[in-house]
């Protein structure tokens, strides 16, 4: 029914408005509807509610592909049509080509977090949409909100776009008037020049003897010509103006274009600081998680205290038992209550067990919901973590740089103050040599000299030994930062072994978690799975029993109506019958007689 028809709407030119709600159309009507949307040319809005077009994946894929070459559909409502992630990657690459498409609702179904994924990528091409509706579908809130942002982005976009038409159309009608203005203004002329030429040729069949006269018209008729010249002079200069005009209101488009870089350039930073706040609430996360594994911790703890007070109660129990064998029928009886009590109390004890680990098992569970959150935070620490042992590494290259320019300028002082004092050395023998040579020429003055000569030596014996112990102590200098280099690399390096194993150890343990997470999440979408095939069975079922209970409805008074005329029938029967026996009985002898008496 559906088939024949969407078959007659698409050659139909009236109809805006379809709604098909909840008629179970399966792959046929789906393939009909791609049919429809590639051919019908009017309809704005179709209404797909409660139809499970989802769960045929060839008949929805035709579907989109209709979808897809559809330029005139404005408004699709597909909510409870069990879509999962599939069908969404298949609707995303027929919005990337759908250019009408303005308001989507895919609300109740079972897109999830890929699905929300390819919508998202979808929105990048596509700039119509401006409404498209996501709740119920297990998508994360980053993506919806990465999608409502995109859905501001080409409503924005739409509003600018809208803008620029009506200022592009009102400069095309002030154009307009301008070419109009001008075309009057050179009919206007035309005309004058006409009604000129006219007055002309009258003049001249007037009469020849008006010459002067003419020849004076001819003269007021070229200044008159002039004061045209001038006219159109002014026109083009306007022209020029009106030009000028349009040369501003184009560099004003060009300065709202900009205007509009910079304010998605803000739009980007408001981005980057809304990452950041993500990062600081993921920190805070962590920190929430630190404290539930502390108390996880303690009530670990508390349920080993419990269990080892048990074992004491139960060891005295035994005890007990010993000594209340030694006793008399009274005290029997005493340690059967004794017992009972004991058994009471065990139950009591048992019964707080169950309920702590309850606790511990629901605690469990909020610490892995906590986990699903803080595995991204977890990724970008890692990434962090990355970065901050790339910034270590060029710290060590700077100090040791550092260190070797250090080492460097200390090798080069040593040979300055060595080649100085050899210089100073040279210079004092050199003057040592001349005062010998003048000791000799005298000998008496050579005792004085002499003596100056050795005080002289002895102080330069000091300074070189001054010297000496100068070069030693920058040796040693030299040898201590050479040390402490050595150790801070090799603390540097010890660090660097520490953070790598820790990075390995978290990644691991990381891992391990995702994997666990996994196969909660696998396990979580085949439940999911099954419980909509059997909700999907039990619709199916349930709209079998309505039908099979109209039609015994019907049956029920279809025999009603005809026990009704069966029983009217017979009461005719019976009348005619009674009336027929009356009749025969007062006819007969029997009846005369019985009437005598």
């Amino acid at each position: 029914g559906v088939r024949l028809l969407l078959h007659g709407l698409c050659s139909n030119t009236t109809v805006k408005s379809l709604d098909l709600k909840g008629n179970n159309l399966r792959t046929m009507g789906a393939e009909a509807l791609g049919k429809l949307l590639r051919q019908n040319k009017s309809i704005r809005s179709l209404t797909l509610e409660w139809n499970s077009l989802g769960m045929w994946e060839e008949g929805f894929s035709f579907f989109c592909q209709g979808l897809r070459a559809n330029n005139f559909l404005q408004r699709l409502d597909l909510r409870n049509n069990q879509i999962n992630h599939q069908g969404a990657g298949e609707l995303a690459m027929a919005l990337t080509q759908n250019t009408s498409l303005q308001e989507l609702d895919l609300r109740w179904n079972n897109i999830g977090l890929l699905g929300g994924r390819a919508l998202l990528n979808c929105l990048h091409s596509n700039k119509t949409l401006k409404r498209l509706e996501l709740a119920g579908n297990n998508v994360p809130g980053d993506i919806l909100k990465a999608v409502e942002q995109a859905l501001d982005h080409n409503r924005d976009r739409e509003a600018i776009l809208s803008e620029a038409q009506n200022q592009v159309n009102v400069l095309s009608k002030e154009i307009l008037s301008l070419k109009d203005e001008k075309n009057k203004q050179f009919m206007d002329f035309v005309d004058t020049v006409d009604k000129q030429k006219e007055e002309r040729a009258r003049s001249e069949k007037m009469s020849a003897a008006r010459v002067s006269q003419l020849q004076e018209a001819l003269d007021e008729q070229y200044s008159i010509m002039n004061s045209l010249k001038t006219k159109l002079q002014m026109t083009e200069s306007a022209l020029a103006l009106s030009e000028q005009k349009v040369h501003n209101l184009g560099e004003l488009l060009n300065a709202m274009k900009q205007e509009q870089n910079c304010v998605n350039d803000c739009h980007f930073r408001e981005l980057q600081q809304q990452k950041q706040e993500g990062a600081d609430r993921e920190g805070r996360l962590l920190h929430d998680l630190s404290a539930a594994s502390e108390k996880n911790l303690l009530l670990r703890n508390q349920v080993d205290e419990l269990e080892r007070k048990c074992k004491v109660q139960q060891d005295q129990l035994f005890q007990v038992k010993q000594d209340l064998t030694n006793t008399t029928a009274e005290l029997k009886l005493r340690a059967v209550e004794a017992e009972e009590r004991l058994e009471m109390e065990k139950r009591r004890f048992k019964q707080s067990l169950e309920d702590i680990e309850s606790l511990r098992v629901k605690e469990v569970d909020r610490m892995t919901q906590h986990m699903e959150a803080s595995e991204r935070s977890m990724h970008d620490r890692i990434q962090r973590l990355e970065a901050i042992r790339i910034s270590l590494e060029e710290e060590l290259s700077q100090v040791k740089a550092a260190a070797l320019t250090e080492r460097g300028q200390a090798e080069e002082e040593l040979i300055k103050v060595r080649s100085q004092a050899r210089l100073e050395e040279q210079q004092r023998l050199e003057h040592l040599e001349e005062k010998l040579r003048l000791m000799t020429e005298s000998r008496d003055e050579a005792q004085n000299c002499c003596l100056k000569q050795k005080e002289m030596v002895a102080e330069a014996q000091a300074k070189a030994k001054q010297l000496s112990l100068y070069a030693d102590g920058l040796r040693r200098r030299l040898d201590e930062l050479q040390q402490d280099l050595d150790s801070k690399e090799e603390e540097k390096v010890t660090e660097l072994n520490k953070v790598k194993v820790e990075l390995q150890e978290q990644i691991g343990h990381l891992e391990a978690e995702r994997a666990a997470q996994d196969g909660l999440r696998e396990k979580i979408a085949a439940l999911e799975r099954q419980l909509k095939a059997l909700s999907s069975n039990h619709r199916e079922a349930l709209l079998d029993k309505e039908g099979e209970i109209s039609l015994l409805l019907e049956k029920l008074r279809m025999k009603e109506a005809e026990i009704f005329r069966v029983r009217e029938e017979e009461a005719q029967r019976a009348s005619f019958l009674q009336n027929a026996i009356m009749a025969y009985v007062q006819g007969s002898p029997l009846g005369a007689h019985s009437s005598r008496k």
